[in-house]
């Protein structure tokens, strides 16, 4: 952008969502607090900007053309303590890894997307927990509330919305350091494995980065420009669920006069959230950023039709990503009906698969975990629904970490329940370690060069 951003004050509609059903919203302690909160970050410089935004649009239009793949992966819920240099930097890295697995396991470019610089609040089955006869305020992310079970820590704070603007801020700054300034540079794919545990997906990616280096080496030779090797794209994204926040942040693009959200360049809608008459897609409807909208095994064609009308009226490639999140069980059942009918609209929306979400489950020894196997079953699913219908399977959104995690049972080197005592550190949903995400890649890869085949 250049020359002043104006006021989004005044821009029409972008206030409606204010009379209008909003679920999951805080309840925020203090009315003097959240006045000066919300002043503040409407003061505040953007995250991101318009024309980034537009850039990942178009990206998003050749996946949902069958000419790319998103990646999208990071953490359930970040936690302002866990914005330190060490964990951004893992998690960077290891969607890196995934991405030149993808990318040369499928020949196929891979936008590369983290759920990351705003992922700070999270949608909650009930607005209370209760322990040893105390009922307090549930968590929901720490730009709510704290983890710590106290009255002061549960208790719903606007200040926090101004910190987790801040500690959004420095993840970018690292993240744009990191992937513009030499450390994504595709001659250093070995480099990419240090400081990460010996493992099977560690050996196979050693071996598939010595033969990216001879490829390097030999286009090196023919005299090939390598600008495009030496830096990556990649993009923020979180689930626009705290609508104050999300309002403050909302900017007027000077060179359309159009409202972009600034805080994040993708944005989606929860499966909790996506009700048609409600705060969150009236929202969404009337921002420029590309937004994303997750459907459970509940959603019918007729809700993915009528989404599709609210929120991409235009039927603009690359404006509108479905994320399905179906569970294992349900996949092949409840998804060709979706994808059909949605193709058959004319739509040419992004279908996108979260195997996370619908494969929920609880230890033996009581610990919210998913089956490693659960998860690449769906991913099968999601891949085989759209081979039989001709469709393309458009991307990959995982909850991950580059840090040796124990919360997801199985994969190669398999994690038992009796890791979780030492390494379970999530303080939401479980998610995939730097192994078993590496190990999906190279499944993933697998999946779209047999359809390119």
């Amino acid at each position: 952008m250049s020359g002043p951003i104006p006021s989004a004050a005044g821009y029409p509609g972008l206030d409606a969502w204010r009379g209008l059903p909003a679920v999951q919203q805080p309840t925020w302690a203090d009315s003097e607090v959240f006045q000066s909160s919300v002043a503040e970050l409407a003061a505040l410089p953007p995250l991101v900007f318009a024309g980034e935004v537009d850039l990942l649009r178009e990206r998003l239009a050749a996946a949902a053309q069958g000419k790319a793949f998103l990646l999208q992966g990071g953490d359930c819920a970040e936690t302002f303590d866990g914005a330190t240099a060490d964990k951004i930097s893992a998690r960077v890295r290891t969607i890196l890894q995934m991405a030149v697995v993808l990318t040369y396991g499928a020949s196929l470019p891979v936008v590369k997307m983290g759920r990351m610089a705003g992922q700070f609040a999270k949608p909650r089955s009930s607005n209370d927990e209760t322990r040893d006869g105390v009922t307090l305020p549930a968590y929901r992310g720490d730009m709510v509330n704290g983890y710590d079970f106290t009255p002061e820590s549960r208790a719903h704070d606007a200040s926090r919305m101004v910190r987790a603007y801040h500690t959004s801020a420095s993840t970018l700054n690292l993240i744009r350091a990191f992937t513009q300034g030499g450390f994504a540079d595709l001659r250093l794919v070995h480099h990419w494995n240090k400081g990460f545990m010996a493992n099977p997906a560690h050996s196979r990616y050693e071996s598939l980065a010595r033969e990216i280096d001879r490829a390097v080496k030999f286009m090196d030779a023919c005299g090939a420009d390598f600008d495009a090797l030496k830096r990556v794209e990649f993009f923020a994204s979180h689930e626009a669920l705290v609508l104050d926040y999300e309002r403050a942040l909302t900017r007027i693009d000077s060179r359309t006069g159009l409202p972009y959200d600034t805080s994040g360049h993708f944005l989606w809608i929860g499966e909790r959230t996506r009700q048609l008459d409600g705060a969150h897609v009236d929202f969404l409807s009337r921002v420029r950023n590309p937004i994303g909208v997750k459907l459970g095994p509940t959603s019918s064609a007729d809700d993915a039709l009528r989404l599709i009308e609210k929120l991409d009226p235009e039927r603009e490639p690359g404006r509108l990503t479905f994320i399905t999140r179906m569970g294992a069980r349900n996949i092949r059942e409840k998804l060709p009906d979706l994808v059909e009918k949605v193709t058959a609209s004319g739509a040419q929306v992004l279908w996108v698969t979260d195997p996370m979400h619908g494969n929920t489950v609880t230890s033996p020894n009581g610990y919210k975990t998913r089956n490693f196997d659960d998860v690449i079953d769906e991913v099968r699913g999601f891949f085989e629904v759209h081979k039989g219908l001709g469709t393309f399977p458009g991307g990959l959104h995982v909850e991950m970490t580059g840090d040796d995690v124990a919360e997801c049972l199985g994969g190669a080197d398999p994690v038992g329940q009796e890791a979780f005592l030492d390494r379970y550190e999530s303080v939401c949903d479980p998610r995939l370690n730097h192994m078993q995400s590496l190990e999906m890649a190279f499944l993933v890869a697998g999946a779209l060069s047999r359809k390119g085949a």
